[in-house]
């Protein structure tokens, strides 16, 4: 599957200068919610990255996203995986888990992102599962943005990464655009705005 293909023809990758939820800078930008506004595509995506998880022998018994962005992206993996979807959202600027969702002590939860950049989201998502009693047994997304390193990919994690090593990252394709601190960003020197895209912000 080229994942990279799909992207571009739902015109999901963007050119430009744009602020990431991790605060830094990047000249592209992957908007998953085009990719995920065709059912059948999501459909696609979300079977051929249950597959790769499967074929791990990783034992999921919930999907977790932490809204927005990995709403779509999760709901359809856990359909995919045959399991239950939950997610956590922002209250007062805290991933919470609401809605009267709950979690039983030791349940095996996956994190599901749309895409992974350091992965603090999904981290934030995770650390409120295991207050709750869950066990957090790995993390998903469509795509990775090459910070954190994914099963079978052949990008190494970086400093920056905030996922446990010891988790398995399971993601379709990499995508290794340049990511810039904002005192450093040459975008930023040419004097063009930086734009937040996403979820967060807009």
């Amino acid at each position: 599957m080229d994942v990279e293909k799909i992207y571009k023809e739902s015109g999901a990758l963007l050119e430009g200068h744009f602020l990431l939820s991790s605060g830094k800078h990047s000249p592209n930008y992957l908007q998953s919610a085009k990719v995920l506004e065709d059912p059948k595509r999501a459909q696609m995506l979300a079977d051929s990255l249950a597959k790769m998880i499967k074929s791990s022998g990783i034992e999921i018994d919930t999907v977790c996203s932490p809204a927005i962005g990995g709403l779509l992206a999760g709901y359809e993996l856990a359909r995919a995986l045959g399991v239950r979807f939950i997610f956590t959202e922002r209250k007062e600027g805290k991933m919470s888990l609401r809605r009267g969702f709950e979690v039983s002590p030791s349940e095996r939860v996956l994190i599901c992102e749309d895409i992974i950049t350091t992965g603090g989201s999904a981290m934030e998502a995770a650390r409120e599962i295991e207050k709750k009693g869950g066990e957090v047994v790995g993390f998903a997304a469509l795509a990775n943005r090459g910070v954190c390193k994914r099963e079978d990919g052949s990008s190494k994690s970086k400093e920056e990464c905030k996922l446990p090593k010891d988790k398995p990252l399971f993601a379709l394709a990499d995508f290794t655009f340049p990511i810039y601190e904002p005192d450093e960003c040459p975008l930023c020197k040419e004097g063009t705005p930086a734009v937040k895209p996403g979820s967060r912000g807009n």
